[in-house]
């Protein structure tokens, strides 16, 4: 066991490593304040999918009204998915005083997915060439639009991907999902840097409509209830490699509210490991089995160092090693996102995010999960 434990130790410092390099290869990028006051060079349809959103829409709502792009190169589709509450009702009071372009749908059902659905509705409707998605739980950047048609011009690209961030709260379970993201953000950057990504989020994603109709969007993984955000980077990608790029901005950074409950982050975790599984790549499903086995190693080095004490320090040298690498790798994104590292919280979550980590896997192999009051099979 100690073997194995030594020889998954090294495939994890490795991969991390990589990770880390290819982080470091994806440069910032900025532009001079005066250019955030040229005539924009882009058209966005910002597509925004709610459900049951009547708490969250107001601060998104706000945020769009401060964005610091003129009207007249913007509009904003909103989807209802099947709301209850009223979601719609706080739109129209929100935004029709306001000098904002919008316009409210109601989704129409044709797959597994609701969320892709009401994409591709949108889409149909969108008058721009640029797509940018984005959630109802979100809060967006003044200069969010700026960033991106700033970072279309100088680079040409088909599809940018950009980060994402929670907003921030000062305990366990906020600190948690944190330290989460700092990690999910590492690889999704550092797999850019290496020019194959695997990783994006369909809270912060633009791409071009014409592109999007090319690949036939979200056809070939509709059956799948998410991903509307990796499956469609692995068609880009797959067409045109070097048009799928990362916007590394603190100007384009959108934020998201954490989960309440570890309840609701099992439930997240679990959604999300439903795409993963099913990505093409034999890159990410490596990267994932590596992360999985090293916090399995965690839990079962625990368990045999206190029935034999003869271990322990074994045990507690992976666990440092671990533990360090672990830091290395997300203190460049904390850095990013101008956030500092709860070190207690760091330390308590060494031992947190093994034990998730493994309910997570056990219960995906229930083949269900709930979301937004669904049960998803």
């Amino acid at each position: 066991m100690i073997l194995i434990g030594g020889i998954i130790l090294g495939i994890y410092l490795v991969s991390m490593g990589l990770l880390l390099f290819g982080y470091r290869r994806i440069k910032e990028f900025k532009f001079d304040v005066s250019e955030k006051k040229t005539t924009p060079l882009q058209s966005f349809s910002v597509i925004i999918p709610f459900r049951n959103e009547a708490k969250n829409l107001p601060d998104l709502l706000a945020s769009i009204s401060k964005l610091k792009y003129p009207r007249e190169n913007f509009e904003v589709i909103f989807i209802d998915d099947e709301s209850k509450d009223d979601s719609v009702e706080i739109i129209l009071r929100k935004l029709n005083d306001s000098n904002v372009i919008f316009r409210i749908i109601n989704n129409v059902r044709t797959s597994a997915s609701p969320k892709k659905d009401a994409i591709s509705e949108a889409i149909k409707i969108s008058k721009y060439e640029w797509i940018i998605t984005t959630d109802a739980d979100c809060l967006l950047p003044k200069n969010w639009l700026v960033a991106f048609d700033n970072f279309i011009s100088k680079n040409n690209p088909i599809m940018i991907a950009g980060p994402v961030n929670y907003s921030l709260k000062n305990d366990l379970i906020n600190q948690y999902q944190q330290l989460d993201n700092f990690s999910l953000q590492t690889t999704t950057v550092g797999a850019f840097g290496w020019k194959h990504p695997i990783l994006c989020n369909g809270a912060n994603l633009a791409y071009k409509k014409e592109e999007f109709n090319l690949v036939l969007g979200f056809l070939n993984n509709n059956h799948i209830a998410s991903g509307d955000d990796i499956f469609l980077l692995e068609k880009f990608r797959s067409q045109h490699p070097k048009k799928v790029q990362f916007i590394k901005s603190r100007d384009s950074i959108v934020l998201t509210k954490a989960q309440g409950s570890w309840k609701n982050i099992i439930n997240q975790r679990i959604r999300w490991a439903s795409k993963t599984s099913k990505q093409k790549g034999v890159f990410s499903k490596l990267l994932g089995l590596v992360v999985f086995l090293s916090n399995l190693m965690v839990l079962i080095g625990l368990f045999l160092s206190v029935i034999n004490l003869g271990l322990i320090s074994y045990f507690i040298s992976f666990l440092l090693i671990k533990t360090m690498v672990d830091f290395l790798i997300l203190y460049p994104t904390s850095t990013f996102f101008k956030r500092k590292i709860n070190v207690p919280f760091f330390l308590i979550n060494t031992l947190i995010y093994p034990i998730i980590t493994i309910v997570v896997v056990v219960k995906s192999l229930q083949g269900k999960y709930i979301w937004k009051g669904r049960t998803i099979n």
